[in-house]
């Protein structure tokens, strides 16, 4: 170990790594790699690489968050909750990024509420909701009092909702706030679509007419999706669950592909947008405006994301059929 000196050292992981990293990098990097034959030279190898990691990192961190959101719901779906793996969950999740708690979270408040609607409330999801909330004490003590009282089973639901609704906005902050720079994210696409449900659509279409506008508007576009699993298929309206199972029942295997169980922000922001505007009222000129959106937004969603498309394709319908029906009321 005494003779290996500084120069033997460098040597040797120029050898061994710097090599294969600049393999990794731009073309630019790459050359440089070839010529190292000075101190200097080695030097703005070792820079070049360095500036371009820090640079593509962010994207890197980007693309495993999106693997994440994919994920989590996924597995919860096929496998189900037991308190013993939300333990496990929570604890893997913290050492990826500890944002992702707050997104699990919201999954299994979730999946706790499909679970009531379809059976009843047991000791077995107690457990599951008093492990998951018990990182938050204040609200475990609120959630897990009330559903102690004599809630009936529609009431306990929609106050899992209302608090998966609430983890997910503020999940949706973080990584606004982490990955601005790389994607445009709206962080009121859930709060909108609890708005629709519980029927406060003066709210819903405020909120979605402003995500319309700035997904829409943004210089680059990587969507951010939204799940029509089981779990969040309780907060969407009958057209979409109608929708969902008819993809289902022509593929029964659509449900394991991402492209075809997840709609972008977009997509159902100009489905919450439209459906408001019906339920309101509102004008031909009103109308005509969201017909163009959704025409632009189904020439940017590939073909294959079916789901995605038929959500569009319903929603340019909607729109098509009322305005045909109050422009021929006029006319006549």
């Amino acid at each position: 170990m005494i003779s290996i000196d500084e120069t033997y050292l460098s040597t040797w992981l120029m050898s061994n790594y710097i090599g294969q990293c600049a393999q990794l990098c731009t073309f630019y990097i790459l050359q440089l790699s070839d010529d190292v034959g000075t101190t200097i030279n080695f030097q703005k190898v070792l820079s070049e690489i360095v500036r371009w990691r820090l640079n593509t990192s962010l994207y890197d961190m980007w693309s495993a968050v999106g693997f994440a959101d994919f994920q989590i719901p996924a597995v919860m779906s096929w496998r189900s909750l037991t308190a013993h793996s939300c333990v496990y969950w929570m604890n893997e999740l913290t050492k990826i990024d500890e944002r992702l708690s707050a997104y699990f979270s919201a999954v299994a408040l979730l999946h706790v509420g499909h679970k009531i609607s379809r059976n009843c409330f047991n000791s077995e999801l107690m457990d599951i909701l008093s492990t998951v909330l018990g990182y938050n004490f204040n609200q475990c003590c609120s959630i897990l009092s009330q559903c102690k009282t004599e809630l009936n089973t529609s009431e306990l639901v929609e106050l899992l909702q209302k608090s998966a609704v609430e983890h997910i906005t503020t999940y949706r902050q973080l990584m606004a706030s982490e990955f601005g720079c790389v994607a445009t994210i709206v962080t009121t696409d859930y709060e909108a679509l609890y708005a629709y449900k519980r029927g406060d659509y003066q709210q819903c279409l405020q909120l979605s007419t402003q995500n319309v506008h700035t997904l829409m508007s943004c210089a680059v576009y990587r969507p951010i999706e939204v799940p029509t699993l089981p779990e969040f298929i309780q907060l969407m309206d009958d057209d979409i669950v109608s929708l969902t199972a008819l993809t289902l029942i022509v593929n029964p295997e659509s449900r394991d592909k991402r492209d075809d169980c997840f709609i972008s922000q977009v997509t159902l922001s100009l489905y919450l947008m439209t459906q408001c505007q019906l339920k309101l009222r509102h004008s031909v000129t009103s109308l005509a405006k969201t017909f163009d959106y959704i025409k632009v937004a189904q020439r940017g969603i590939p073909r294959w994301r079916t789901l995605e498309q038929l959500t569009l394709k319903l929603t340019e319908r909607k729109v098509h059929r009322i305005s045909s029906s109050q422009f021929d009321c006029r006319r006549s």
